[in-house]
């Protein structure tokens, strides 16, 4: 496939890898000459200097045969602009456009061919704010990632000391909880990934991703570590777009406090908020933080736009007693300390955490939603099934018949409002929802190509 990607900074550069990775026809465009010339260095991809929405540079860019376009500049204005460009000049196919600014997203309607022809919306505040929204539902969640609208689940946790199933077989699993249907799709061990196999053992520390209907993920987490209770008292350090939708969405459920070091944006907030109490603060203040009673937050989330503070701030908060903290983080680099010291309970990598909703729309098949996991060396896949026994080759098929690539494990199948658990002997349905789990990305185009529905088989 080729793809045009404008702008090279976290996200852009972050997807082009991902996407070059794969095989992909990748061209870059932005307008600093000096951060092309890095990435064409490391990556398999072409590059274009120029301004990424005016026409003679997306031609040069070669976006007249371009299958897809995804424009991720800082600035929302450049990539309507590029994606109405693509489509009236070029008819390019696909226009995928990161628009950030809520007073164009709550318009959707400026979004047709009509008016700004973009076919994808991403809005990573959105997305990072539901991220970290869901690892406060569930306390002890390193990462929970929904599919099927919802109705299943998957969730990573380390496995703890002592936990009823630490020390015992996956095939045990049913004997603890005979009323709950589980899977595991993944365990990493020393940050190493294991096919999870009915006889593997699961040891303490290992952090154990399984798949089960959202109605049961609780059960299941409280088979491999200590009962968590619920969180209540939330601290959110940086009231930027991120923080901001965060709090909105927490503030009904939870007593919530926002730092804010900017006088005039805390004014905005406090207009904007309806119970979340704004601070006006420094959120590596140890003074302040004592204050405001950090040894009793449940949660400290530091969301500002600056690696070091939120690393720092989220460390002291640690040290001041704050029961969890978690962390957004750009750097990769950063990401890999921090997780290796284990001195934050969670690092939040915006640009992992965006680039599924970016990959949805490359899979090939009809791919309805992908995560990335681990550092993005994983995936998780929402793919359906389509066409029938003689035109799929999964419709019509066991589990344990479909010719799965190694690495690769079916978890979870929803089947109309029905989830089912991935057993050898369940065959495959027309329109199913099938979550598989891929250890090696690699894989990713011969799972695509077992969703494409083609010619007769014989």
């Amino acid at each position: 496939m080729k793809i045009l990607i404008l702008g090279a900074g976290q996200v852009g550069s972050t997807v082009a890898a991902n996407l070059a990775s794969e095989a992909n026809d990748i061209t870059l465009v932005d307008a600093k000459s000096d951060l092309l010339e890095d990435l064409r260095d490391r990556l398999d991809i072409q590059t274009v200097t120029g301004h990424a929405s005016n026409p003679e540079v997306l031609k040069k860019a070669g976006v007249e045969d371009a299958d897809m376009l995804i424009a991720v500049t800082t600035s929302d204005e450049t990539n309507m602009v590029a994606c109405q460009v693509a489509h009236i000049l070029f008819h390019t196919p696909t226009k995928i456009a990161r628009v950030r600014s809520r007073a164009y997203l709550q318009h959707r309607e400026l979004f047709s061919n009509e008016a700004v022809p973009v076919d994808v919306l991403i809005s990573p505040e959105q997305i990072i704010s539901s991220y970290v929204h869901r690892l406060i539902e569930y306390p002890g969640a390193l990462q929970v990632l929904d599919f099927a609208e919802g109705k299943v689940q998957l969730v990573g946790v380390k496995a703890y000391y002592g936990g009823p199933l630490v020390g015992r077989a996956i095939s045990t699993m049913r004997e603890h909880m005979p009323g709950i249907d589980t899977r595991v799709a993944a365990i990493y061990r020393h940050g190493r990934g294991i096919v999870p196999e009915g006889n593997r053992v699961i040891e303490a520390d290992d952090e154990v991703f399984f798949i089960a209907a959202r109605k049961d993920i609780r059960a299941v987490m409280a088979e491999l570590r200590k009962r968590e209770s619920p969180f209540k008292r939330i601290m959110l350090a940086g009231g930027g777009n991120i923080g901001m939708r965060l709090a909105q969405s927490l503030e009904g459920k939870y007593q919530v406090k926002l730092l804010e070091h900017s006088k005039s944006r805390s004014e905005f907030l406090c207009r904007e908020l309806n119970k979340t109490i704004v601070l006006l603060g420094d959120s590596a203040d140890k003074d302040l933080l004592l204050e405001e009673n950090i040894d009793q937050m449940d949660v400290f989330c530091a969301l500002t736009n600056d690696d070091e503070a939120n690393i720092l701030s989220a460390m002291l908060a640690k040290k001041l007693g704050a029961r969890k903290v978690m962390s957004l983080i750009n750097r990769p680099a950063y990401v890999d300390l921090i997780e290796s010291q284990e001195s934050i309970d969670v690092a939040i990598s915006p640009q992992l955490v965006t680039i599924g909703a970016l990959l949805t729309h490359v899979r090939r098949g009809d791919v309805v939603a992908v995560h990335s996991l681990r550092r993005g060396a994983a995936e998780a896949i929402e793919a359906i099934a389509h066409g029938d026994s003689s035109t799929s080759k999964v419709v019509g098929r066991r589990i344990d018949e479909i010719d799965l690539p190694e690495g690769a494990d079916i978890g979870a199948l929803v089947r109309g409002d029905e989830v089912l658990m991935a057993h050898h002997d369940i065959v495959i349905e027309a329109e199913d929802h099938l979550i598989l789990f891929l250890l090696n990305k690699k894989k990713i185009h011969e799972v695509e190509k077992l969703f494409q529905v083609g010619v007769t088989f014989i």
